[in-house]
C-alpha cells in the first residue's frame, strides 16, 4: 500500500472512531447507550444499582478499559481509582459528589471521555490539568462558579459541557483548548464572553442558551468551521449585525 493510501486508510478509520464516539455520547446523555455496554474484564457497567459505595472489588479490576458507575447515589469516590491505569472512560455521573480524587488525574489513558454530569461539584483538582488526551468532559448540572482552571490546561479536549451551571464568565484562557469542536454553556449566568474565543478555530459548535449575555464578541466571525450558533432564551443581548454575515456563511444561528 503506498504511502498515500495509507495516509488516507488512517484518516478514514480516525473518522469512524469520531463518529462512533459522538453517537455514543448522544446516546449515553438520553441513557440509551447503556443498553449495548456489557461488561467483561476491560468493561464493568454498574449503572443504577443502588450501590450508595463502590465495592472494593471494582478497584481490584487492573483490565478495566470502561467504568460506568451512574446513577448510584455516590458521595464519594476512593483514591483508590487511581489504580485503574487503563481505563478510557468513566462515567461518575447522576451522583451526589461534592468532590472527586485526585488520582483521577493520574490516568493517562482516560482518553475518551470523563462523564460527572449531574453531581454537586464545585471544583476539581489541578491533577485534572494532565488529562491532555481526554477528548469529552461534561460537567454540566453542578455548581462550578467558574471553569476549573485544570479544565484549561485539557489541550486535547473536542467537547465540553458546561450548561446548567453558575458561571458568570469565562477566562481568556479558554482560548487554549484549540482543538475544541463544541462548546456547551447552557443556562449559566454569563454576562459577556472573551475575545478569546475567536482563538477556538476548529469550533463547529457554541451553545450559549439561556445566557443573560448584554452583548457578543465579534471574534465569534472568526470562527471559520462554527455550523451552530444557539442563541435561544438570550433575550437579554441585541444579535450584532454580524450574525447575517455568519447565516449567509452557511452557520445555522438559532434565536
Amino acid at each position: 500500500m503506498g504511502a498515500g493510501n495509507f495516509a488516507v486508510l488512517r484518516t478514514n478509520q480516525a473518522s469512524l472512531v469520531m463518529s462512533a464516539m459522538s453517537r455514543f455520547f448522544l446516546l449515553r446523555d438520553s441513557w440509551a447507550s447503556i443498553s449495548f455496554m456489557h461488561d467483561s474484564s476491560s468493561h464493568l457497567n454498574l449503572w443504577k444499582k443502588r450501590l450508595g459505595r463502590v465495592p472494593d472489588y471494582v478497584w481490584e479490576q487492573m483490565e478495566l478499559e470502561t467504568l460506568v458507575l451512574a446513577e448510584n447515589e455516590l458521595s464519594e469516590i476512593s483514591e483508590r481509582i487511581g489504580s485503574l491505569s487503563r481505563l478510557r472512560m468513566l462515567d461518575l455521573g447522576h451522583n451526589k459528589l461534592t468532590q472527586v480524587p485526585y488520582a483521577i488525574g493520574d490516568l493517562d489513558g482516560l482518553s475518551d471521555f470523563l462523564y460527572l454530569h449531574d453531581n454537586r461539584l464545585t471544583w476539581l483538582p489541578s491533577s485534572f490539568g494532565k488529562l491532555t488526551t481526554l477528548r469529552y468532559l461534561n460537567i454540566s448540572e453542578n455548581a462550578f462558579e467558574e471553569l476549573p482552571e485544570c479544565v484549561l490546561n485539557m489541550s486535547g479536549l473536542i467537547e465540553l459541557r458546561v450548561s446548567e451551571n453558575r458561571l458568570t464568565s469565562l477566562p481568556d484562557s479558554v482560548g487554549r483548548l484549540s482543538r475544541l469542536r463544541e462548546l456547551h454553556l447552557r443556562n449559566n449566568k454569563l454576562t459577556s464572553l472573551p475575545e478569546s474565543l475567536g482563538m477556538l478555530k476548529e469550533m463547529h459548535h457554541l451553545d450559549l442558551r439561556g445566557n443573560p449575555l448584554s452583548h457578543l464578541p465579534s471574534a465569534i466571525l472568526e470562527l471559520p468551521r462554527l455550523g451552530k450558533l444557539d442563541l435561544r432564551w438570550v433575550d437579554t443581548a441585541i444579535p450584532p449585525r454580524w450574525v447575517a454575515t455568519l447565516e449567509a456563511r452557511g452557520c445555522a444561528v438559532y434565536r
